[in-house]
Order: structure tokens, then C-alpha cells, then sequence
């Protein structure tokens, strides 16, 4: 668990750090979320943390049992792969929006996010595991980059929820798919400069579903 900082407000870091923790594995699927062990591990009022889980209940991490109280979001197969169709759908609308909006500080922004996801995909693939979080904070920064100039504050928004849930699942297995992911984050990088939507978004589709078919391998879901 991480103590959170004096940079927000309780109740935001609250939130923010039971979301960390939830999509990057510290607390796992089907857990009971006891208020009074959370209130100890994040310095925060029982208060404060109903209100941050109930906030993650109207996202889909957390999930209330009638009087049973607060459980983290059950994960499944069927479930990922509704999850993967949504991100296919929202992101390959963004970027089709973005394609035709981006100028040419997009186009740097997506060139500086591919070079340290690249960096960090060659180490990987050199066997140093080391650092995967970082390389999934890169891999989320460089897709975001894709899609920032969509002008959609609400699909950026709604966007990133789904990719946090699909993120999620990821993180239960978090083994790399290798060179093989590597060059579809090359191509989508080369698709952009040459605003090739259609082989964008082809490619897209590959990427995540790959994504799922690795990770239900990893996981009997």
C-alpha cells in the first residue's frame, strides 16, 4: 500500500491510490475491502474511504454486496473480452478523430512517448524485467499521445477507464509479448506520421487482441 501524499486532498488521494492498487495488483480480485484495515494502510477517515470506494463502485473496480460491504471488482474471461471490444471501439474512434485533427506538436508528442516505450521494450526484451510499471506508464503514455488530439475531453476521459480495466487484467500475468508488440507500437507510430487511419486502426485491433489472447493464456479465466 502507498501512504498517500500532502499534493491533494485526502479524499482524492484516497481514491487515487485504492484505484493504483487495485489495477496494479495490490489488492485482488474478489478481496473484502475492510474499512477499518483500509483506514490504518491509507491514514484515512472511515469517511473518506466509503466515499472513495463508492466512487470506484460507479467505475466497476469495486463492487458492494448487500449488507456484506466492499469487494474488489471479480474478474473473468468473458468480462476482458468486453473490456478489449470496448477499448477497439473508443480508441479506434479517437484516433480516427486525432488523425484528422493532429498537428505537428502531436506528431512530437507521439514521437518522444514511442521512443521511451521503445527504450523500455528493447531492455525487456535484453531479460530485465525490472521495471514493469514504468513500462506500462509508457505504454498507457505513448496510446494516450495517439489519441490526445481527439478534441473529446469525455472520450479521453471515458477512454481511459476502460484502458485502466484492461489494464488491469494485464497486470495479473504482466509478461511481455515481445518483439511482437514492439513493432505494432512501431507501426502505429509510423501510421500516425502518415495519418494512415485505416492501417492505424487495423493494427490497433491486433495489438489489443493479442494483448487478451496472452493474457487469457497466462490466467484461466
Amino acid at each position: 500500500m502507498h501512504i498517500v501524499s500532502g499534493e491533494m486532498t485526502v479524499g482524492e488521494g484516497v481514491y487515487e491510490a485504492l484505484r493504483h492498487d487495485i489495477i496494479f495488483g495490490q489488492l485482488s480480485p474478489s478481496d473484502k475491502l475492510k474499512l477499518d484495515n483500509l483506514k490504518s494502510a491509507y491514514n484515512a477517515s472511515v469517511a473518506t474511504i466509503r466515499e472513495a470506494l463508492n466512487r470506484l463502485v460507479t467505475e466497476g473496480f469495486v463492487v458492494t454486496e448487500g449488507q456484506r460491504g466492499f469487494f474488489v471488482a471479480p474478474i473473468s474471461g468473458p468480462e476482458l473480452r468486453e473490456i478489449a471490444d470496448l477499448r477497439i471501439l473508443l480508441e479506434c474512434h479517437a484516433l480516427r478523430l486525432s488523425f484528422e485533427a493532429g498537428d505537428t506538436e502531436w506528431e512530437a508528442e507521439i514521437i518522444a512517448a514511442h521512443h521511451k516505450l521503445s527504450r523500455m521494450e528493447q531492455r525487456m526484451q535484453s531479460g530485465d524485467h525490472s521495471e514493469k510499471e514504468t513500462w506500462k506508464r509508457y505504454d498507457w503514455g505513448f496510446h494516450q499521445a495517439l489519441i490526445s488530439a481527439c478534441g473529446s475531453r469525455e472520450l479521453l476521459t471515458l477512454h481511459g477507464t476502460i484502458f485502466d480495466k484492461y489494464l488491469r487484467y494485464q497486470m495479473r500475468t504482466l509478461t511481455f509479448r515481445g518483439e511482437a508488440a514492439a513493432a505494432e507500437h512501431r507501426a502505429l507510430l509510423n501510421y500516425a506520421m502518415e495519418r494512415d487511419i485505416e492501417n492505424a486502426q487495423a493494427v490497433l485491433r491486433v495489438h489489443i487482441e493479442g494483448g487478451v489472447e496472452h493474457s487469457l493464456a497466462q490466467e484461466n479465466l
